[in-house]
């Protein structure tokens, strides 16, 4: 399927929610068309003698484990770097119309 016809071009435009002119859809046959049999020659390609890349910078276990910590701040202490605050609590604009 190397090959999109006029039709397949619209039909993608108007899913895509794009409006076309007929010189955009002549040109987008022929670049489509073009994208098209590069991923066929891909496919063609004989990857039994490769294996599979899951990742590529040779990290084991980049996280740490998960520890209970007993945690008691200030809240005073914790609202003095918010931008903005009302009595002891944050202040974010309204979210709701």
């Amino acid at each position: 399927m190397s090959k999109l016809s006029r039709e397949d071009i619209l039909k993608l435009a108007r899913l895509s929610r794009l409006q076309l002119t007929d010189d955009e859809v002549t040109q987008f046959e022929s670049e489509i068309g073009s994208i098209l049999q590069y991923v066929e020659l891909l496919q063609d390609v004989d990857l039994t003698d490769v294996e599979p890349t899951y990742q590529v910078n040779g990290l084991k276990d980049v996280t740490r484990p998960d520890e209970v910590v007993d945690y008691q701040a200030d809240p005073k202490a914790l609202l003095k770097n918010a931008p903005d605050t009302e009595g002891d609590h944050f202040k974010v604009p309204r979210m709701v119309a």
